[in-house]
């Protein structure tokens, strides 16, 4: 490897790497020189080498990740690598990854961590498969021969697993389970063998998930989740204030509360409790526990469901009148919990030799966590933390009690950029009205170096944006029918092969409705089967249509013909009803600002910016963009929308969408 110095620092070391005769030129046999990603590279190099933070927006088709992987691993320092997906975080570790030990002349290691419910754990395998639980004949037989083959012990692995299969969260490794260097099978632990291999590697790749829990383990000196790491790169940074909101917050559930009650009752079944009266005590606190935990779940579900929206999608605020009917029966589930925590600790286990199964749980920390569940439900019953915003989620079949911060930009600051000596934030969308004010407020970043690569595609060539002309206001009823015709349109013009993305489930399935009885494309519905397996379908039925809502705006990467049209139904503003919107905007009003204009409107502009860019993924692509809302075109904040999307030709007639997709 060539010394940095004899080449103007990392920054010219790095800018050789991507010349068109350089070491990624040599390896990859299409590779061309793209201006914006040495740019980007030797911006990414200065940081690896002077320390700083850089705020970098690299439009589609940049090739920011290995812009800021080769100065990464020519900076001979660890650098950690955290995305907003597990997608991206396998891309890199499977793809990227071996393309540079093929290019650079330069050994370096590499390994992605996720978080422990990904893994195996062989210690809970074991006595599932002791157990002999019929339930689990079809699933058991296919774990236990991966287990025996696999390295990684990484769910991910096992393609035919069901993603939502709870089977899984039998066999997985869990903090509450784990017994550390007690367990029989800590020499073979998945998740040990994961932490070496990270603090044995030069770039170690998390996601932004595992970023904040290891913030939040170091913030309570419990140790650390992630090696130490001097330098970072935060890609897909837009999505870090979210992930940070939830991660910070306190939660207690009815699938946390019957997730502690079965483990009780495991950890009784295993022998580890050394009196039959002991454990007929235990049981009947767990009885009671579950008692307690239904009546109260019931009660609070009872004062806070609206039913304005479809079950398992509702979020409500929850403020201290809201929750004085639960308050008694809360008090009788932390009692049960008291009660439970003091059973457990005047246990005497069983005694256990080299012949004996050890118990599944360490009975310390079993009775802990009955503790750190009461202590968090108080927490959440006060209201009383002006920092957090409290309210009631129901998912699907569960009821979560929560308590979000309403501002993390201090958290992001404290715990992830100050402790950095370098750290590099980047995405495809960073900026609102051309500047990265927006995204530096929201966290924490004071000062920065900051550059802007456009998109290396030609938006003008490759796509169209169409803007539908009076069409009604989306707050009106006539809206859903209208827009129904225009995704008709739209979707026999370009031969189904889209994406229409709705901002809710019910306009989703009233335009899905209407556009399902005048077409016959193949349409997939978001809700009806897992993400990945949609995203699946979608790719291998041709001229397939898929209906979406939030969690396909962004993440999701179909490339060639199989995606030539996105429709966006509406801009995509949070609603000032969910609870952490509403309390941001009162914490913007309260200190004198403009929350519209402030908050709500760069939000959505960055929001449609990700839907949008769904669209063209490489060279070959094109597609037409539709954004049904004529607020786009009506409203003065329309043009800073207008001013962030990609810059194709504005059609406002479906003649010019015909005559774009008769184009070969």
């Amino acid at each position: 490897m060539p010394e940095v110095s004899a080449v103007s620092g990392l920054a010219g070391l790095t800018a050789t790497v991507f010349t068109s005769g350089g070491a990624l030129s040599r390896a990859l046999p299409d590779y061309e020189p793209r201006a914006g990603q040495v740019d980007m590279a030797t911006r990414v190099a200065d940081v690896f080498e002077h320390g700083g933070v850089l705020l970098a927006e690299a439009g589609t088709g940049t090739g920011k990740t290995l812009a800021y992987l080769v100065p990464a691993i020519l900076s001979r320092q660890r650098v950690l690598v955290s995305t907003g997906t597990k997608n991206l975080q396998e891309q890199i570790y499977f793809k990227d990854i071996p393309t540079l030990q093929r290019a650079l002349d330069v050994p370096f290691t590499a390994t992605y961590m996720k978080g422990r419910a990904n893994y195996l754990c062989l210690h809970r395998l074991d006595q599932l498969k002791d157990k002999g639980a019929a339930a689990h004949d079809v699933f058991l037989p296919m774990v236990s021969a991966w287990a025996a083959q696999t390295d990684t012990g990484d769910r991910a692995e096992l393609s035919d697993l069901p993603e939502d299969l709870p089977f899984w969260n039998e066999v997985s490794a869990t903090a509450e389970s784990c017994l550390g260097s007690d367990c029989p099978r800590f020499d073979e632990c998945f998740v040990t063998r994961m932490r070496q291999r990270a603090a044995s590697s030069d770039v170690v790749i998390v996601n932004h998930h595992l970023l904040c829990a290891d913030a939040a383990v170091r913030q309570n000196a419990y140790g650390e989740v992630i090696p130490a790491c001097a330098y970072a790169v935060v890609d897909e940074a837009h999505q870090l204030e979210d992930v940070a909101t939830q991660y910070f917050g306190f939660s207690v559930s009815t699938y946390r509360l019957e997730d502690y009650a079965r483990d009780v009752e495991r950890f009784m079944r295993s022998g580890a409790v050394a009196t039959r009266e002991a454990q007929d005590e235990l049981q009947k606190g767990v009885d009671r526990l579950r008692d307690h935990a239904r009546a109260f779940f019931t009660e609070l579900a009872f004062a806070h469901r609206t039913g304005e929206r479809p079950r398992g999608e509702e979020r409500v605020r929850a403020t201290d009148a809201s929750l004085s009917h639960t308050r008694e029966v809360a008090a009788y589930l932390a009692g049960s919990l008291d009660v439970v925590e003091a059973s457990l600790a005047l246990l005497k286990p069983t005694d256990h030799d080299e012949n004996t199964p050890k118990p599944p749980f360490d009975i310390s920390a079993l009775a802990r966590r009955a503790g750190e569940i009461r202590d968090e439900l108080r927490f959440l019953l006060r209201v009383g933390d002006p920092a957090y915003v409290y309210f009631v989620e129901f998912r699907g079949k569960g009821i979560f009690l929560r308590a979000s911060p309403i501002d993390v930009s201090e958290i992001i600051r404290d715990l992830l950029l100050d402790r950095m000596q370098g750290t590099v934030l980047t995405s495809a969308t960073l900026t609102v009205d051309n500047a990265f004010d927006y995204v530096k407020g929201r966290l924490g970043i004071t000062e920065a170096e900051e550059v802007r690569l456009a998109s290396e595609f030609d938006y003008e060539r490759q796509a169209l944006l169409y803007l539908p002309p009076r069409m009604p206001d989306p707050r009106e009823p006539s809206f859903t029918m209208a827009a129904g015709k225009q995704v008709i349109e739209l979707l026999k013009r370009s031969q189904g092969r889209a994406f229409v993305l709705f901002t809710s489930y019910a306009s989703l399935r009233a335009v899905q409705a209407i556009a399902e009885m005048a077409l016959d494309y193949p349409m997939f519905v978001q809700g009806t089967a897992p993400r990945s397996q949609l995203l699946q379908q979608f790719r291998e039925t041709p001229h397939s249509v898929l209906f979406a809502t939030s969690s396909f705006w962004q993440g999701v990467d179909v490339a060639g013909d199989a995606l030539s049209c996105v429709i966006v139904d509406k801009l995509p503003f949070a609603s000032p009803a969910d609870p952490i919107t509403a309390a941001r905007i009162e914490a913007i009003r309260a200190r004198g600002g403009e929350p519209f204009g402030e908050y709500q409107v760069p939000l959505a502009i960055l929001t449609l910016q990700q839907g949008l860019g769904r669209l063209i993924r490489h060279r070959r692509d094109r597609g037409v963009l539709a954004v049904l809302d004529p607020r786009l075109q009506t409203k003065g904040y329309g043009r800073r929308f207008l001013a962030s999307v990609p810059p194709a030709p504005v059609v406002r007639d479906l003649d010019a969408v015909d005559a774009f997709f008769t184009i070969v």
